[in-house]
């Protein structure tokens, strides 16, 4: 058991995307489990992908840290916040997101792997790719070490090793730099997690399937990884001299049990898990439903939240649920909608009928919208008020015609200044922009106030 600030942790790195951090995270997390630790899930980044597959690997929700959605000062009692609930942990893992430097465009390290890792003051396993690669490894991980000397990179775990012989070359050059290898995983099509126009298949989607695949994983880091070397780099992290985030310190209570329903099932499986609780900490009753199969919303909803997913890949289960289109269609409470809740509420969506709360036609693209923004409220709404700025990003490959309302969610500045998108209507308030509302607590606060 660990202590208010203490928090053995680790941060799994890359120098890039597509070496092998989500295997490796979500791997280290099962084997850890396995040996009786409560382990704590942390995926760096918006991603709300790889956190359902880390919560499957330690039995408890994923949760992201975000510097641009919650700013950075959120970073380190959010990551507290996280280890202690709903159980404290014994140690935590944190993925990283891209190459170890990379940040949010045109602002430097702001949002990195590394920007989280200092501020958290978490050590770093380097994840490396080391196909068709030798001596040369040892002067790319010199190389990432350099760049940023307030980082520490506290060992790599090598990957897509091709032979013994390979491994110990490897090895050796590594130790030229004096940096330790506490793993070395070979090249194998044995695991293999699936992914489709935006990554990853979810977890939620695969079910069994994917329970196997984390299974498999577990097999995979305890018989490539030194384990005790890796809890080693996680116990010489520094306590945080921080307190924990918690939501109640964050939102004044606006009711009492106010009944909220919020979208889940397999097509809207993006969710950040701070959203529910602000919405307990502000007086909601959280309930979900699932759109594909409730034949209604749940008995006295009062508002409903309906979040990120796939719903062009479950159009046709959504649409066949006419009675809940219908029950929702003439639901008369606040709606807050966010990407798949925005193609949801539409008219149709890819000729297939929706609900029909907003006078769009949503359709699939082969353009990907990606990346963070800046957005100001275009007018009051359930979740804002009129002139307030938020973060969020956006990350799609759906359009809807037209893209905005008379008036708009949003107003975006900074590089995307003067652009207007989704939908305000006064009880509905729906856009393709992803807000982490731990950012935006107010929008909590004002959403059960709305409902109330």
């Amino acid at each position: 058991m660990v202590s208010r600030g203490r928090l053995p942790r680790v941060v799994i790195a890359a120098p890039a995307s597509g070496t092998g951090k989500t295997m490796v995270a979500t791997g280290l997390l099962a084997a850890l489990r396995r040996q009786g630790l409560e382990v704590s899930c942390h995926k760096i980044g918006p991603d709300y992908i790889d956190p359902g597959y880390h919560a499957l690997a330690a039995g408890r929700v994923g949760r992201n840290l975000d510097a641009w959605l919650v700013g950075e000062q959120r970073i380190a009692p959010l990551l507290l916040h996280g280890a202690r609930t709903p159980r404290q942990a014994d140690i935590a893992v944190i993925e990283g997101v891209m190459g170890l430097h990379d940040g949010a465009v045109g602002r430097g390290n702001f949002a990195s792997t590394a920007h989280i890792a200092k501020l958290t003051g978490s050590p770093v396993l380097l994840v490396l790719d080391t196909t068709a690669q030798g001596r040369s490894a040892a002067a790319l991980v010199l190389g990432m070490q350099l760049f940023d000397k307030d980082i520490r990179i506290a060992g790599v775990i090598l990957n897509r090793v091709g032979s013994d012989r390979h491994e110990r070359l490897l090895r050796d050059a590594l130790a030229e730099v004096g940096t330790p290898v506490v793993g070395a995983i070979g090249r194998s099509d044995a695991v293999v997690t699936p992914s489709r126009h935006l990554g990853l298949i979810p977890a939620a989607e695969r079910h069994g399937e994917a329970e196997r695949t984390v299974t498999a994983l577990a097999d995979l880091i305890e018989s490539s990884v030194d384990l005790a070397a890796v809890r080693a780099v996680a116990e010489s992290a520094p306590d945080l001299d921080v307190a924990p985030w918690n939501p109640v310190d964050e939102v004044e209570c606006a009711g009492s049990d106010v009944p909220i329903a919020v979208a889940s099932g397999p097509a809207f499986t993006f969710s950040y898990a701070e959203t529910s609780e602000l919405l307990t900490a502000a007086g909601a009753l959280v309930t979900p439903f699932d759109p594909t199969r409730d034949a209604a919303l749940p008995v006295g909803t009062a508002g409903v939240v309906i979040g990120g997913g796939f719903p062009e890949l479950h159009a046709e289960a959504l649409s066949d649920n006419a009675l809940l289109r219908a029950d929702l269609a003439e639901f008369d409470g606040p709606i807050a909608a966010e990407c798949a809740g925005l193609l949801y509420l539409a008219a149709e969506l890819d000729g297939k009928p929706m609900v029909g709360k907003l006078d769009a036609h949503a359709r699939m693209t082969r353009r990907l919208t990606l990346g963070y923004r800046e957005a100001i409220a275009e007018s009051d709404s359930p979740v804002a008020r009129a002139g307030e700025r938020v973060h969020g990003h956006e990350f799609h490959r759906t359009v809807t015609d037209p893209g905005h309302g008379d008036v708009a969610a949003w107003l975006y500045a900074g590089e995307h200044r003067g652009a207007r998108q989704g939908f305000s209507t006064g009880r509905i308030h729906a856009s393709y922009l992803h807000t982490h509302w731990a950012g935006q607590p107010s929008a909590a606060q004002r959403f059960v106030q709305a409902c109330r």
